[in-house]
């Protein structure tokens, strides 16, 4: 299962530089995941602050 970013992300860029598929990027007002190309390794939810990163 991939991962995805809920509304409580602060955009802080933290998950950004911690993806080792380079999956995540800057949306309009939160960061947001490419689900097809998130292995599911869970490095985004381990640096997050709030938790935003989620299992689908």
């Amino acid at each position: 299962m991939a991962y995805s970013i809920n509304d409580a992300c602060i955009s802080c860029g933290a998950c950004e530089s911690e993806c080792p598929v380079s999956c995540i990027t800057a949306g309009d007002s939160i960061y947001v995941i490419d689900e097809d190309t998130c292995i599911d390794c869970g490095a985004c939810a381990n640096v997050c602050p709030v938790d935003a990163p989620q299992q689908k």
